[in-house]
């Protein structure tokens, strides 16, 4: 008898490593550098809440106890997508 679904994904979303410029993250079977100068809200984290991460869907990242997410698709062209808001 099998665990799991076969052809079903069951890999799970990780932090691999942090440094002093910003950490990496594994998802999706691709790896993310997420820096520390475009994501503020990690800069003063802890190592522990940055390793408290949850895969909330295939693209959507998310980190409960700083109320912070991340779409990986930001972080693979990151050109798209505006990290200042703006009032317009």
């Amino acid at each position: 008898m099998s665990s799991y679904l076969h052809g079903t994904d069951i890999s799970v979303a990780e932090v691999t490593n942090v440094g002093s410029l910003g950490f990496w993250v594994l998802a999706g079977g691709s790896e993310y550098f997420v820096p520390f100068e475009d994501y503020p809200v990690f800069q003063t984290a802890t190592v522990r809440q940055i390793f408290d991460m949850e895969q909330l869907s295939p693209t959507q990242l998310h980190w409960p106890g700083l109320d912070a997410d991340i779409e990986t698709d930001a972080l693979d062209d990151p050109e798209k997508y505006s990290l200042v808001w703006k009032e317009h």
